[in-house]
């Protein structure tokens, strides 16, 4: 579904773009809190009316200087960031509510559906008051989807949960996109969120659409303040290969290269994200096999990127994918590191996010 979008945001500069957004997979606009991602949200779903905006979703013109459909005109679901549930329905009528108004022709997603694919069926009895913050979200998205949007839009749905509730929520909003074949927009500040589920990006700073497309490159783009962070990273995709009973190490297939992580046995039919924290990567100029760290791969140093006076960021080319490395400017000078270098780079850490 290509989406074309722009917005005049208050008195900010034009958040412009034109996106793909696939059905296959989740999309996330990201940027630190107050950058204009809930506003760019809520102008998409009619909530919001701004100057000079135009949006196109597939062949509809939702709006532009003639036309502004209301957002019950708009085929979209709606998670906030609290579940905002009718107090005084029962879990079943909430989710029933949007389906009994959406038209007959254009039910393609089933209350049960909705129902079995959230894992809600004990709940249907009860009101909102007696629910978990997991449970009430779980609804929400539920009664999102019974809806049968053409776009659901979640706008930081996790932000109100505790660490546990979190983590019992993302595999569902996971399973959502890959049952569902739903186009996700998903709003997040979360490193964490937006590296355990976005497929593709929109970046936005200070107002303003920096850049689209696929995660992993853009984590690694020198020219974002995404790769200069103190957490910067980058993201590698993986499947699970083989693994050794002996010492409960993974091997794991990747563009890159094989990786060994330690951990229980991880399902081979799944595919992986690895996180690659630059500060857990050092650079040598020969293979060291007298260490402890497993994961090690030659590289060629594609930029250097001066961070302070003690820090660089180095990018690495992997087998043609990038990877960060965050050393020191002592380290650099010591090893006489320059672009189109061969180097090691010596991998300490490798987080699966899923």
């Amino acid at each position: 579904m290509k989406l074309t979008a722009q917005f005049q945001i208050a008195r900010s500069e034009l958040l412009s773009f034109n996106f793909d957004i696939s059905a296959e997979g989740i999309t996330s606009i990201f940027g630190v809190s107050g950058c204009g991602k809930t506003s760019l949200l809520r102008a998409i779903a009619g909530l919001e009316s701004h100057a000079n905006s135009k949006l196109q979703v597939g062949d509809e013109i939702w709006q532009d200087e003639n036309i502004f459909l209301p957002p019950h005109q708009r085929s979209i679901g709606y998670v906030f960031q609290e579940a905002s549930l009718f107090d005084h329905l029962s879990v079943k009528d909430n989710i029933g509510y949007g389906y009994k108004r959406t038209p007959i022709d254009s039910r393609k997603i089933s209350v049960e559906q909705v129902i079995n694919l959230l894992g809600i069926q004990s709940l249907l009895d009860k009101k909102p008051a007696f629910l978990s913050g997991g449970e009430r979200q779980r609804v929400a998205i539920a009664r999102a989807l019974a809806a049968n949007p053409k776009l659901l839009l979640m706008d930081e749905p996790l932000s109100s949960l505790d660490q546990a509730r979190k983590e019992e929520l993302l595999p569902y909003i996971e399973t959502v996109n890959k049952e569902m074949n739903i186009p996700i927009l998903y709003v997040s500040h979360s490193n964490e969120e937006i590296g355990r589920l976005a497929d593709q990006l929109i970046f936005i700073e200070d107002a303003v659409v920096k850049a689209s497309g696929p995660i992993s490159e853009l984590l690694t783009r020198t020219d974002l303040s995404l790769a200069h962070r103190r957490q910067a990273e980058s993201l590698i995709f993986a499947y699970a290969d083989k693994f050794d009973e002996n010492f409960q190490l993974n091997y794991l297939s990747s563009e890159v290269g094989t990786f060994i992580v330690p951990g229980k046995k991880l399902p081979t039919e799944k595919k992986l994200r690895l996180r690659l924290v630059a500060q857990d990567i050092s650079i040598t100029l020969e293979e060291q096999n007298d260490t402890s760290i497993l994961n090690i791969f030659p590289a060629v140093i594609d930029e250097l990127f001066e961070e302070n006076k003690a820090q660089l960021t180095v990018r690495l080319k992997i087998n043609k994918l990038p990877i960060l490395a965050r050393i020191t400017m002592k380290s650099a000078d010591n090893l006489k590191l320059e672009k189109g270098k061969t180097v090691f780079a010596q991998i300490k850490s490798v987080a699966v996010l899923a």
